[in-house]
């Protein structure tokens, strides 16, 4: 006897095939941005760590090329730049556009670091 096979099965693989793809699509979306924001606090944290040879408008003349360089948006680069005793502090805000199913978001990212000397 022959069996026939459901035409179900074929659909439902398709459609769970088409889900994983969409969610890695709008993942990657975000991972990105999420990304650049990390690489971004990093090169303050740097920044803020050999502060003592650097002056302000260097550190914020840095800022700016490294957030040009990652593609961030142009407030990103406008940087403030605080220092007290032996402590600095650099922080930053910027919104981030970011595609999801049927919207665009804005994320707003607010990187700072803080170091002590």
């Amino acid at each position: 006897m022959v069996r026939t096979r459901r035409a179900r099965t074929s659909v439902g693989c398709l459609v769970t095939l088409l889900l994983i793809v969409t969610a890695v699509y709008f993942g990657f979306n975000i991972g990105e941005a999420y990304f650049r924001y990390y690489r971004y606090l990093d090169g303050m944290k740097q920044e803020a760590r050999f502060s003592a040879r650097l002056t302000d408008e260097e550190i914020q003349r840095r800022l700016v090329s490294l957030a040009d360089s990652l593609g961030l948006p142009e407030a990103a680069g406008r940087v403030s730049v605080r220092r007290a005793a032996n402590r600095i502090s650099i922080s930053s805000a910027y919104y981030e556009r970011v595609e999801l199913p049927l919207t665009v978001r804005d994320i707003l990212f607010r990187p700072q670091a803080e170091w002590t000397y």
